[in-house]
Order: structure tokens, then C-alpha cells, then sequence
């Protein structure tokens, strides 16, 4: 899993997010900054509410201290798959190294980091920065 601070890079170098079931996402600060949640609809519910913005709604006993957060207060952890959705036909190749793995872009840079969603995450960066 990317960390937040990658995460956080992402995001503020404009990656978007739709969130949808299965997606991932912490809440930076405070007492849950290092509980990662995971949206199921049964569970954590994302919400958009008509002339505001998207909620998460925590359903049950998940997290007793919340019932509802705006999104802007989350950091979406995505996926490697999601992360390699992104990269779309940009992605070259990814290939196992020592301490890790490498991603390759068409535009010839290589990104390693300790496993294949970090760099998917650090390819996708370089692209968002670049571009």
C-alpha cells in the first residue's frame, strides 16, 4: 500500500478521485491517521449531498466517534490497479529488481520503489508534475 505521504503528493499534484466501493482512504490528523478505511456500502457509504459536496457516511458501530466526513478531510489511498489505470497507455513496462520494482514510462523514465503500487504511484507522480 502507498503511504500517505505519496498519497498526499498524488493529490496534490491533481489526481482525482470518484470514490467507489473498495476504495481505500485515511483521514489525515488527529486519532484515526493511522486507521485505514475501506468504503463498502454496507459499512462506509460515500455520499454526495445535493448543493454541497461528498460525504462518508460510517454506518453501524464502525467508528462510534463519527457518523459523517466531507471528503475534502479524507486521503484516498488508491490501488495499484487504480494507479495503473491512470498511467493508461503511458505505462510501459514493470519489472521485479533488487529491493523492489520498476516502473518504465513511454517517455523513457524508470520509477523503482519496494513494491509495484509505489511505483505505479511514483510514475504516476512524475507524470502529474511534469505535465
Amino acid at each position: 500500500m502507498i503511504d500517505t505521504d505519496l498519497a498526499g503528493r498524488l493529490k496534490s499534484a491533481g489526481l482525482s478521485w470518484r470514490p467507489a466501493s473498495g476504495d481505500r482512504f485515511t483521514i489525515p490528523g488527529g486519532e484515526l491517521a493511522d486507521e485505514v478505511f475501506v468504503i463498502a456500502e454496507m459499512v462506509i457509504e460515500a455520499d454526495e449531498v445535493p448543493g454541497e459536496s461528498m460525504i462518508f457516511k460510517f454506518n453501524g458501530t464502525t467508528e462510534w466517534a463519527l457518523d459523517s466526513i466531507d471528503h475534502t478531510r479524507v486521503l484516498w489511498l488508491p490501488r495499484e490497479d487504480q494507479l495503473r489505470d491512470e498511467l493508461g497507455e503511458r505505462f510501459q513496462t514493470l519489472e521485479a529488481v533488487p529491493g523492489g520494482f520498476a516502473v518504465t514510462l513511454t517517455d523513457g523514465t524508470r520509477h523503482l520503489d519496494i513494491d509495484a503500487e509505489r511505483s505505479y504511484a511514483r510514475g504516476l507522480l512524475h507524470l502529474l508534475e511534469t505535465s
